[in-house]
């Protein structure tokens, strides 16, 4: 299929079934941290603008939530059907890792989802705040198992090869792994940065269209209060996970700066703003650049030097000219996401946040650049880490199932047709849902009498049953 190896092919088809998938898991953690705020704040200040506002993005959350679930399914079966070699090699370390995020995540989302989405006039405000709670941590626990596992096959510790199998000696070093915390964390604020994006996504576009209330104003202020505090944390957690990076996987480092080789010593490394990285040619071609600055920031020293791509063997080196724009697509929409932050907060104190063309629509357009970052950045540690899949332990040749090309081009294909209609399908409705807006005194229908037929428990059953076009 179009020259492409049954490799190539299994990476794209997981990369793109994981590009569906991220999206959702992101927009649900922060999501559900930000119910619970506004189930708290309806709570302590009785103010009905908050309880509407919860019942409006549950909604919202229960679709997203439900296609999250969905997609997830389909990660665990590419494991077994296109990389087997991988699961029975590492399968005695992420397949626990899994299964610990099964048994504690996913249990607590279940057992509490239905009365977080169904239970508003059928529990006490107590218990339904304890619900929320739980489904917001569950999503956070998630993560923690996820990208311990991830984490692991980036930087593996904590176990032997005993007979060609991975054996887990140590799990606590499997666990906490040296780019764990750095990985959780950085997930973690991307997830709340992208949600807030959406949040003041959606209120600017109200604006614009002149539904001023309220409701709309009180979730764009709480959207972009939020990101002008997750913005710069954001920035400062990434340069400290990139300084782990450095430490151990230089090599891809080496890639996403767009640095071959060193100069004479005292030189210093530039920084390359941009460039073309040329693997044959072992050269970043057209570059602009600063001189040290590269040191500065990676060394935090203007003649600091680390390793460039040249003293890697071709075969252990990852893709730079992918991996090289990727990386720049995050940091530059990194840096508009903390210019909306600080105009934000600039307009807030002026008094005039909720009104001004130009910051309006400049909101409104950020609103997919969260999840565009965070794909961005899946794309530079994933592609990065290659020609490995266990860093320095397994390569991603060896990993992948016995398919062939045609195989995999033609399932691939499937995947494509299906997961555009639909997925395709529920983020319209999503996106309906948002066009329509928060209502006043929006909330779920009372109790049914027993005799009557009742709605499934499901979470999409949490959104309404029409939505008029917009």
């Amino acid at each position: 299929m179009f020259g492409l190896t049954a490799l190539e092919l299994a990476r794209i088809q997981f990369g793109f079934t994981v590009s569906f998938h991220i999206v959702f898991p992101a927009i649900t953690i922060g999501l559900a941290s930000y119910l619970a705020v506004l189930e708290g704040l309806w709570l302590w200040k009785k103010n009905p603008v908050y309880r509407d506002l919860y019942h409006f993005w549950a909604k919202i959350f229960a679709v997203n939530f439900a296609m999250g679930v969905v997609s997830g399914l389909v990660m665990a079966y590419q494991f077994g059907t296109n990389w087997s070699y991988f699961s029975a090699f590492a399968g005695s370390v992420t397949g626990p890792l899994l299964a610990y995020e099964v048994l504690t995540a996913f249990f607590l989302e279940a057992g509490f989802l239905g009365v977080m989405l169904f239970g508003w006039n059928r529990v006490g405000p107590g218990l339904h705040f304890l619900s929320t709670i739980m489904v917001a941590l569950g999503t956070l626990i998630s993560a923690t198992w996820i990208l311990a596992s991830n984490s692991w096959m980036q930087t593996p510790q904590g176990h032997e090869i005993v007979d060609g199998i991975v054996v887990p000696v140590d799990w606590l070093a499997v666990i906490f792994n040296p780019s764990f915390p750095y990985r959780l964390a950085h997930m973690t604020v991307a997830a709340f940065l992208a949600t807030a994006l959406f949040v003041g996504a959606s209120a600017a576009w109200h604006l614009r269209r002149g539904h001023d209330n309220v409701r709309v104003r009180t979730m764009f202020s709480m959207a972009m209060g939020m990101l002008m505090f997750v913005a710069p944390l954001q920035i400062a957690v990434g340069d400290l996970h990139g300084l782990n990076t450095l430490e151990h996987q230089p090599a891809k480092v080496a890639a996403m700066e767009g640095h071959w080789r060193n100069g004479p010593p005292g030189e210093g490394v530039p920084l390359v703003l941009f460039g073309w990285p040329d693997m044959q040619a072992e050269e970043t071609l057209y570059r602009v650049e600063i001189p040290r600055l590269g040191s500065l920031i990676l060394t935090h020293s203007l003649d600091g030097t680390y390793p460039g791509l040249a003293e890697f063997a071709p075969e252990d080196r990852p893709n730079a000219t992918i991996v090289f724009w990727s990386f720049r697509v995050m940091v530059g929409l990194g840096l508009l996401m903390l210019l909306l932050g600080a105009w934000a907060a600039w307009r807030r104190w002026r008094g005039r946040l909720y009104e001004g063309g130009a910051f309006l629509r400049f909101a409104t357009w950020m609103g997919p650049a969260g999840v565009i970052a965070i794909l961005a950045g899946w794309f530079t540690t994933e592609i990065g880490r290659q020609p490995w899949i266990v860093y320095g332990v397994m390569r991603t040749a060896d990993a992948v199932s016995n398919h062939s090309a045609q195989v995999m081009g033609t399932t691939l294909a499937v995947f494509v047709v299906m997961y555009f209609a639909v997925f395709g399908i529920g983020l319209r409705y999503m996106l309906k849902l948002v066009a329509k807006g928060p209502q006043p005194g929006e909330h779920e229908s009372p109790p049914q009498d027993p005799g009557q037929a009742q709605r499934p428990a499901r979470p999409l059953s949490a959104g309404p049953d029409h939505v008029d076009p917009v």
